[in-house]
């Protein structure tokens, strides 16, 4: 569906807060010699979610490995309440067309609604739970509504951390979680037609979000979209 395509390009949630206002002094170059690379987090250890600030902002770029095409948003955050964080995005599509768009996220970013889609409880393709430790396992299910067409689909699918990695982005270098998803639905008023999802995370505890995610999307067994997004830059209001 092209809401995956828009919440990978706008998905990436802000920054932690401390993170954000150390951003000029996280480390570009590898280690000394002397010193063993160890990732961020022991892979037994709680990642906590940290701080975000309305102001928060990056950029997200995103490619189409069928078409061989980029496009990319840019996102901040607006509001935050003890539940949700509000998300405004611009976007510019490959073929160069633009637009604006809006999206809730629960505290841990799962998608609540954006455009004209809203989601019971929450899309459990977008977002994760906290502590992440390597070997975690969770599943989900939702209903996913189009207020404009009418139509709903019913999701079910389960994420597991699968192991942690090193993420280089034109953002800098990040240790990971990798984090992968399946998931499949079916359309409500008419059940002859499925969707299957493929993804992949990499969660940055330094940054409490993902720096790379892909999505590969299968309707009716047949496969559709094939993007990957990453993170290419982010900051917080001065």
């Amino acid at each position: 569906m092209f809401r995956y395509a828009v919440l990978g390009l706008i998905g990436w949630a802000c920054c932690a807060a401390a993170a954000l206002a150390q951003q000029s002094s996280i480390p570009q170059q590898a280690p000394p010699a002397s010193a063993s690379p160890v990732a961020s987090v022991p892979s037994n250890a709680a990642v906590p979610m940290d701080e975000r600030l309305p102001g928060d902002h990056w950029t997200v770029e995103g490619r189409d490995a069928i078409a061989g095409t980029a496009s990319t948003a840019t996102s901040v955050v607006t509001d935050i309440t003890p539940t949700d964080i509000s998300v405004r995005a611009n976007f510019v599509r490959a073929d160069k067309s633009s637009g604006e768009t809006f999206i809730t996220y629960d505290r841990s970013w799962n998608s609540i609604r954006g455009g004209f889609w809203q989601y019971f409880p929450y899309d459990g393709n977008t977002g994760i739970q906290t502590p992440l430790t390597v070997g975690k396992t969770w599943s989900f299910q939702f209903s996913a509504v189009n207020t404009q067409a009418g139509v709903v689909w019913k999701w079910s699918g389960t994420s597991k951390v699968v192991g942690q990695e090193t993420v280089t982005t034109k953002a800098g270098e990040f240790e990971t979680f990798r984090i992968e998803t399946t998931s499949a639905s079916t359309n409500l008023k008419d059940p002859t037609r499925t969707e299957q999802l493929i993804g992949v995370t990499w969660f940055a505890p330094a940054l409490a979000h993902w720096v790379k995610r892909s999505w590969i999307l299968y309707n009716d067994n047949r496969l559709r979209s094939n993007n990957t997004y990453e993170v290419v830059e982010f900051g917080r209001r001065q």
